[in-house]
């Protein structure tokens, strides 16, 4: 899985997820991207589940980028335990997606392809996503 190799802090706070992506929120390397449209918190775990459906998929040709890294660390307390005693120990990573993010990006493979590849990664995501072309976006 996905995750830092070392952090400053272990544990951080959970944060406010408000506004949309103001950085990666165009497709830049490939030819189609798929785009965030709701805000949260994605795992290492979905993350990879995601990339293991696409490089399936497209069986060894093109080449997939995941423009998404989980950076953030979530605490849990011990089953059973007591309120208090300070906070729990990290259990996982997510990486904060805001609507707009492009998360994956794929190219060397046609459009049918690259669409229904793109389509069984957002089953993997907890998000509603859209799939986005280079050519459809503006350019600034």
């Amino acid at each position: 899985m996905l995750m830092p190799k070392r952090v400053k802090y272990r544990k951080v706070q959970r944060g406010r997820m408000k506004g949309s992506a103001q950085k990666g929120n165009f497709v830049s390397y490939g030819e189609y991207g798929l785009m965030a449209l709701q805000p949260s918190w994605i795992t290492s775990n979905q993350i990879e589940a995601a990339r293991v459906a696409m490089t399936r998929y497209i069986k060894r040709g093109g080449k997939v980028w995941i423009k998404i890294f989980p950076h953030k660390p979530v605490t849990k307390k011990p089953a059973e335990t007591r309120m208090g005693s300070g906070k729990g120990a990290p259990e996982y990573w997510v990486a904060v997606v805001k609507p707009g993010r492009v998360m994956f990006e794929i190219a060397g493979v046609t459009e049918d392809i690259a669409k229904e590849a793109l389509r069984l990664a957002s089953h993997k995501l907890p998000v509603k996503c859209k799939i986005v072309k280079k050519t459809d976006q503006k350019e600034d």
